[in-house]
């Protein structure tokens, strides 16, 4: 019975459904048969500021609530409640919205079908009742049109005014399965009562233009398939009982303007654009060998970071069982290697810094006067601070049997230090990784390093012996000068003997220095055709071609060096006012006559590329004021310094960014002490 109706009212929609489809298809063809002949004339027109169009899709509609009531002359055996259906949408369609521009509106007025069936119900004889209705609107839906990233893809947005056309609805009534012979009830048509004349709800709704025309036409046209979602409020088509109807419409909107024609005039200043003088120079460095040995003085910063909700340590720091702890020694550490893969200084400063909580536990073993506070901080709220500091704890507890009265735990929102700052919004997710950790905090110089206090004083350095990794000072260095004028952009293609191509770029900044060894792979040297490809304002290419003979640097193990680091905390150029004493007490006296000092500033990677430049040129030039300073009361003479700032530059960072623990070592100055002989 009810499948033999949803079957005829299902055909009568697929059948105007499939009428609209074909109107707007038959339209699209006409209207780009109209736009042939202009497309032969090479005219450019502006994308149209106006379009009007035909909307047509299929509102999914979905009931929920009561219904039983159907009018004053007849109120069937059962309640009906749920149900869905299908109906027709069909508008006219007015948009306005300026080209390359967010905002703009849409408005829509047509045809509305919020048909359905309600789900069938039985009665007190035990016979299926059937409700369906052909409820529809004229709707009226004026919007708010937001285009994020100014381009195709629109987001948008409003109110909906319907007023009812039609309330008709359909009651049948079967017999009972186990009485065969009875004879149904017939049929029960007719319209709802105390229907809204007017209702007012609301619909939020995403959409995508895809051009079905050339620039080269004046009339545009437009397909544009879109969705929306109109919820339940104000969508009660009754003044009784509880009916509601929520609705998620589909489908596409054929749409035309009309673009104004771009003067020649206009079209040839566009097109005259003469690219400012540029200058391509390659500088490779000879790279002999350089004879020197690093006793690196390395930092330990008091930080375990989590991960994103969890509240045990992560398993990239290495944690010992019970009969591992005899045989730790932190000047050995590389016994202990972490799992996470690493390379090159990462290697062996992270397996250090992997090790913060055996080496904590060591030293506070063999100190045991020493105490420490914990401090647990999450966006997830102090207590989730608390049983992570709590982890720690259980830990060093657990492992190293130190004492649980030594050690003292907090929770809190952020940090006392915290690197996510107000307007950092673009890079939220990395300031966050970096405010949850929990903080080794404690007053007990055993444990800190030479002359610091306060929650971010770092734990006493671990010294390492190494052999560097080529300094930037090996680099191969390429400079365009006046690119910033010239180019949008520039890359670069290396060329072997081989005739194997190495491509690098694109670039912005006017010069750019990389690794010898990145370039050279194995091999000890090479020479190289340098290609430039510099794209101008205009999309035009130019290209400068120069060569390079690049030497591998490599090291040896000769004479003596010496290293240090201060560490930062985010956005900081001050820290150097802590390390004062640090620096004048510590590693300027350890700097001889005639020495070289280079120092290097570094930048984690949030925040502009430009500030972070700046900014780590600061702090590489407070550190060279306070040596230099510390040097002359001292008497040493004939020491030179060499300063450089490297920002957020990734290929000669001391370490990647991919990690709050990486970025925080990378928002350090490093300091290399070379004996002149």
């Amino acid at each position: 019975m009810k499948n033999k109706t949803n079957l005829k009212k299902g055909s009568r929609f697929a059948w105007s459904l499939k009428q609209t489809l074909k109107g707007l298809i038959v339209g699209a063809l006409i209207l780009t048969g109209i736009e042939t002949p202009l497309q032969a004339q090479e005219v450019e027109y502006s994308k149209p500021s106006w379009y009007f169009g035909l909307a047509g899709g299929a509102n999914f509609n979905f009931y929920e609530g009561s219904t039983q009531q159907l009018n004053a002359a007849f109120t069937p055996a059962t309640t009906f409640h749920k149900g869905t259906g299908i109906g027709l949408f069909l508008a006219p369609s007015i948009e306005f919205h300026k080209p390359d521009t967010r905002f703009g509106f849409i408005l829509q007025a047509g045809l509305d079908s919020r048909r359905g069936d309600f789900d069938q119900q039985l009665t007190a004889c035990n016979c299926p009742a059937d409700l369906s209705t052909d409820l529809s609107y004229i709707t009226v839906e004026p919007s708010l049109r937001f285009a994020p990233t100014k381009g195709n893809f629109y987001l948008y947005g409003g109110p909906r005014f319907a007023f009812n056309q039609d309330k008709a609805f359909t009651y049948q009534q079967g017999i009972n399965p186990d009485f065969p012979d009875q004879v149904a009830p017939a049929d029960v048509e007719g319209d709802f009562s105390d229907v809204e004349k007017t209702i007012i709800s609301m619909q939020v709704g995403a959409g995508y233009d895809i051009p079905l025309s050339k620039t080269t036409n004046k009339t545009q046209l437009m397909l544009s398939p879109f969705v929306a979602f109109q919820p339940y409020f104000g969508q009660y088509p009754r003044s009784i009982e509880t009916w509601n109807i929520t609705t998620v419409r589909a489908g596409v909107v054929l749409k035309l303007g009309v673009g104004h024609k771009i003067s020649v005039q206009k079209v040839e200043e566009a097109v005259v654009f003469v690219t400012p003088e540029t200058e391509f120079t390659v500088n490779s460095p000879l790279n002999v060998p350089g004879e020197l040995r690093v006793t690196e003085t390395f930092p330990l910063r008091n930080y375990i970071y989590f991960d994103e909700k969890s509240t045990e340590i992560s398993n990239r720091y290495v944690l010992l069982n019970k009969d591992q702890v005899k045989n730790f020694k932190e000047d050995q550490v590389e016994i202990f290697a972490p799992k996470t893969e690493l390379a090159g200084r990462s290697k062996r400063e992270m397996t250090v810094y992997y090790n913060i909580l055996n080496i904590l536990g060591d030293r506070m073993g063999k100190n045991p006067n020493a105490t420490i506070v914990l401090v647990g901080s999450t966006e997830n709220g102090p207590a989730k601070g608390k049983l992570m500091a709590e982890s720690v704890k259980k830990y060093l507890v657990d492992v190293f049997a130190i004492d649980a009265t030594r050690i003292a735990i907090e929770g809190r929102n952020k940090p006392k230090i915290a690197p996510e700052q107000s307007g950092g919004a673009p890079e939220l997710v990395l300031q966050r990784e970096g405010d949850r950790r929990v903080s080794v905090e404690s007053s007990s110089p055993a444990l800190l390093m030479a002359f610091q206090t306060g929650p971010d004083a770092p734990l006493k350095p671990v010294k390492i012996i190494i052999v560097p990794e080529a300094p930037i000072e090996s680099y191969v260095t390429f400079k365009v000068d006046g690119a910033d004028e010239a180019f949008s952009t520039w890359k670069m293609e290396l060329t072997d003997k081989d005739g194997t191509v190495q491509n690098f770029g694109p670039y912005t900044q006017e010069e750019v220095s990389i690794s010898g060894n990145t370039i050279l792979g194995t091999n000890p040297e090479g020479d190289y055709k340098v290609k430039m490809i510099g794209t101008n304002k205009i999309g035009e290419i130019v290209t400068k071609i120069s060569t390079v003979h690049i030497v591998a640097w490599t090291p040896s193990i000769i004479e003596e060096g010496m290293r240090f680091s201060i560490i930062y905390e985010f956005d900081d150029a001050k820290a150097i006012a802590m390390y004062n004493k640090y620096l004048s007490e510590v590693v300027a006296p350890k700097i001889p006559a005639n020495a070289k000092v280079i120092i290097h500033g570094h930048t984690d990677v949030i925040g502009e590329e430009a500030y972070n430049q700046t900014l780590s040129v600061k702090r590489a030039n407070d550190v060279k004021t306070t040596l230099q300073n510390s040097v002359s009361k001292l008497g040493t003479t004939g020491v030179t310094f060499e300063v450089t700032g490297l920002g957020e530059n990734e290929d000669a960072a001391p370490f990647r960014n991919t990690l709050p623990e990486e970025r925080s070592y990378n928002r350090t100055v490093i300091i290399d002490v070379v004996s002149q002989k």
